[in-house]
């Protein structure tokens, strides 16, 4: 069987081709796991592979909490999506820890 025009990305059972003996072979990068893939997977398929490509971090968000203990968060877009089996994405949220100081907090205090 070929993968000649029919990579796909992650699991997809339609994605295969007519293989030897009757059997169908796979063009999904899954079949990497359950070594059913056609013959020329890795040298049509691998070599179209592309990773997940992400931007740059934005700025961390304010404080949650004005006084006390709170979080902050801060995202990033996904520039280029992974396709053909590619490295899948980073995280694109990251949170943190924080410590809401405004002026009104010391009369709480």
């Amino acid at each position: 069987g070929s993968c000649r025009q029919r990579c796909c990305p992650g699991r997809n059972n339609a994605c295969w081709a007519p293989g030897t003996r009757r059997v169908r072979c796979y063009c999904d990068s899954y079949c990497e796991r359950t070594g059913d893939c056609c013959q020329d997977f890795h040298a049509t398929c691998r070599r179209a592979a592309v990773g997940c490509v992400v931007g740059p971090w934005g700025p961390w968000s304010g404080c949650s909490s004005l006084c006390g203990v709170g979080s902050k968060a801060r995202s990033r877009q996904v520039t280029i999506p992974p396709r053909h089996g590619g490295e899948p994405c980073p995280d694109l949220k990251q949170r943190r820890g924080c410590l809401g100081e405004h002026p009104a907090c010391g009369t709480a205090k």
